[in-house]
């Protein structure tokens, strides 16, 4: 603990210099009156002498006069410095109230003083058949707006957004920021008219939509909300009310971004249950990733011209202790938020490579990418790395990526691309027909596969509009001399359809369910398609990237890893 004794020394000195200020002020105000007193006598005198050639006045009685001058002009000074130093004390004081209760960035409330704020209201009450409602904001992305465009233009957001909300918000209500890019909002509100509170979000998501323009970088941005009433607000809980509040008010934001972001939900109580399993998931992946609970799958990749197997798509799974098998769409968005999907994807890439190794030298194997990966500018070579450390052939590995990516950074994509595919690494637009890639993308992008998405290939013999889209996709590749992989054949009519449109490469569970690496190499090794023993890998990454396959390559990444 710190010395106490500085905080007592203090107000001893204060008490010092205030004796000392008074006891000055008592000398000044005597010397007014000896002045007063003393002039009386002398300055007669001196307009007697001046005028009539009298006696001078008598020196001690001057000199006394002169006295009294000099120290009326010293109380006068002190006076004055002392009213300048509380006036500079008061300016101090309210800085230091400001700084205490508000945040320096964007003028809000800070945190310590909303909770105090925020206990009084609720203390005091909201008023009859009235409820205060917590309004929890949070700027989406708001990490990647830092990381693309600094932090200056971050912190012009955070401005720009709070004096939005300042300007949306009604009278009465109170606006802080907690931190980062999180806002609180809190207001009173009729509990017969909730709708005024959906009115006010509403705006709130619009107006924030607006772009922000700093320095000639405009920044688009959106807010997920969530709302939480006062009535919501038990006693079955070790927190005080106002925290109760803003943790219910927290539990429906991240629900509102868990279902798009740029929308607004209200507090309902499964979602604090939704919110636990979130908790234990994201505890559950990290501690996952420690133990090797995560592992490869494989889904066969076939010609459907011939029927013959020419590769392996890998798909991630989660052998979970507590939940059993999950599946990538449960645990790969989860370890996109909380920063740890590289790690999970390079594992499972690492081991990948292992597995293949063992696998026919002329088989290939796809892996997905995260659009949060792509973003990485050292991603390439980290995969090149892996290359290398495992000898697997950079010409049997296809990445692919998905549309998704090439709206976030289109030249550093475009780099990385080039980069891999220079080295032999072929590349595939996964999930192709379901994003917003246009033709002038393909055409300048490097890409040696299309993925058609199996929401359509499902479709296919039931919706005119699938079989139509589908057709629409196979006559573009052929004009770009992309070949085509088809995702999601589960049956034989689907099969035959695709036939029709010519040579592509097919998956899907007509082929067969997605199997672990022994699985794999014992279906392998009882068709003769297993790596010769003995034989060498190769080493080195490759100088250039030519295909060798003729029904067309394969892709990288990890399928939602």
């Amino acid at each position: 603990m710190p010395d106490p004794k500085p905080a007592v020394r203090e107000p001893r000195t204060r008490a010092a210099r205030g004796g000392r200020d008074l006891v000055t002020l008592g000398i000044a105000f005597a010397a007014i009156v000896l002045f007063v007193a003393t002039a009386g006598m002398v300055l007669p005198g001196i307009v007697a002498s001046i005028s009539h050639g009298g006696s001078p006045p008598d020196v001690v009685l001057t000199n006394a006069l002169l006295l009294n001058i000099a120290l009326i002009m010293l109380g006068w000074h002190r006076y004055k410095g002392l009213t300048g130093e509380i006036e500079a004390h008061r300016r101090s004081e309210r800085e230091a109230r400001r700084l205490a209760d508000y945040d320096d960035l964007t003028g809000c409330l800070n945190r310590r003083s909303l909770a105090a704020e925020l206990e009084a209201m609720l203390a005091k009450g909201a008023g009859k058949n009235r409820a205060l409602a917590a309004i929890a904001i949070d700027l989406d992305n708001f990490k990647q707006v830092n990381d693309l465009n600094g932090h200056a233009v971050g912190d012009a957001v955070l401005r720009t957004t709070a004096e939005r909300f300042r300007h949306i918000l009604p009278e009465g209500a109170s606006l802080a920021r907690l931190g980062g890019d999180e806002f609180v909002c809190v207001l009173r509100y009729d509990l017969d008219r909730p709708e005024r509170v959906d009115m006010l979000a509403t705006r709130l998501v619009e107006q924030v939509a607006r772009p922000v323009v700093h320095n000639d970088i405009a920044v688009d941005i959106t807010i997920s909300i969530g709302i939480a009433s006062s009535v919501h607000v038990g006693a079955d809980t070790n927190q005080s009310p106002a925290q109760d509040l803003m943790h219910k008010a927290d539990i429906a934001m991240y629900h509102a971004k868990k279902k798009g972001k740029n929308r607004f939900y209200w507090f309902e109580p499964p979602m604090e249950n939704e919110l636990r399993f979130r908790n234990e998931l994201e505890a559950g992946i990290r501690r996952g990733i420690q133990k090797g609970e995560f592992l490869p799958y494989y889904e066969q990749q076939i010609d459907l011209d011939t029927g013959e197997l020419i590769g392996f798509e890998m798909l991630a799974r989660w052998d979970s202790p507590e939940m059993g098998m999950l599946g990538p769409e449960i645990f790969i968005p989860v370890a996109e938020e909380i920063g740890v999907i590289a790690e999970l994807s390079e594992m499972l890439i690492e081991q990948a490579f292992m597995d293949a190794r063992e696998w026919d030298p002329k088989l290939t194997l796809s892996v997905n990418i995260s659009p949060v990966q792509m973003r990485d500018p050292w991603f390439a070579q980290k995969i090149l790395k892996l290359l290398v450390r495992q000898r697997f052939p950079a010409n049997r590995l296809e990445i692919e990526i998905t549309e998704t990516c090439l709206h976030e950074n289109i030249g550093l994509v475009r780099s990385m691309i080039t980069s891999l595919r220079n080295q032999g690494v072929k590349i595939s637009l996964d999930d192709f027909g379901t994003g917003y890639s246009s033709l002038s993308q393909l055409r300048s992008l490097p890409f040696d596969r299309l993925k058609i998405d199996r929401s359509f290939i499902r479709e296919l013999t039931n919706e005119e509009q699938s079989r139509k889209l589908v057709e629409a996709i196979v006559s573009m590749s052929d004009g770009l001399k992309l070949p085509i992989t088809a995702e999601g054949i589960e049956n034989e009519d689907v099969l035959n359809a695709l036939k029709r449109w010519g040579k592509m490469k097919g998956q899907g569970y007509h082929y067969g369910r997605p199997e672990p690496a022994a699985k794999v190499l014992e279906r392998l090794a009882t068709n003769g398609r297993v790596a010769v023993a003995g034989s060498a890998e190769i080493a080195e990454v490759p100088a250039n990237g030519q295909d060798d396959t003729a029904s067309g390559g394969s892709e990288a990444g990890s399928r939602a890893v």
